[in-house]
C-alpha cells in the first residue's frame, strides 16, 4: 500500500500543532486514559482507519489492557470486560461517531454517560471521539499506511 499523499495535517502550516493542542487540552482533562484510548479505538474500527486502529490498539497494550479486552472492543456490548463508566463512554462515542448515519445522541446514551463522568471529563470525551473522527476522514481518505512513519 502506499498513501495517496502526506497526511493534511502535516502539510498545511499549523494545522498539525493546532490538533496537538486539542489533544494536549483534552488529555488534561481528568477522563482516564484507559477510556480515551478505548474510544479512540472504537470510534477508528467504526470509520475503518487502519492507521488509528493500529496505533491506538498498540496504545492499550503498552498499557497493560488484556488480549480480551483489545479484542472485544468492537463487540464491547457483548463482552464482560469493561466497566458500566466503559461502556457508556463507548456507547457515547458510537452514537458521536454514527451521526452521518441519520442518527444523534440519544437521551438514554447521554445521561449514562453524565452519570459516570463530570462534565469536564464528558467534554473531554466529546472532544476526543470528535478529533478521532477528523483524524480517520483525513487518514482514511489519504489512505494513509498502518505501521508507516509519518
Amino acid at each position: 500500500m502506499q498513501a495517496r499523499m502526506k497526511n493534511p495535517a502535516m502539510i498545511l502550516p499549523g494545522a498539525m500543532q493546532a490538533l496537538m493542542n486539542l489533544q494536549k487540552a483534552t488529555d488534561q482533562a481528568g477522563l482516564p486514559k484507559v477510556t480515551s484510548d478505548l474510544v479512540l479505538l472504537r470510534a477508528s474500527q467504526i470509520n475503518g482507519c487502519s492507521v488509528c486502529v493500529d496505533m491506538h490498539a498498540k496504545d492499550l497494550r503498552k498499557q497493560g489492557e488484556s488480549d480480551e479486552r483489545l479484542f472485544a472492543v468492537a463487540a464491547w456490548r457483548e463482552a464482560p470486560y469493561f466497566t458500566d463508566a466503559e461502556r457508556a463512554a463507548l456507547a457515547l462515542a458510537e452514537a458521536v461517531t454514527r451521526l452521518a448515519d441519520g442518527g444523534q445522541v440519544g437521551d438514554d446514551v447521554w445521561d449514562e454517560a453524565a452519570d459516570h463522568y463530570s462534565e469536564t471529563e464528558l467534554a473531554a470525551l466529546i472532544m476526543t471521539v470528535s478529533t478521532v473522527n477528523l483524524w480517520n476522514r483525513l487518514n482514511a481518505t489519504t489512505r494513509q499506511v498502518a505501521g508507516a512513519a509519518w
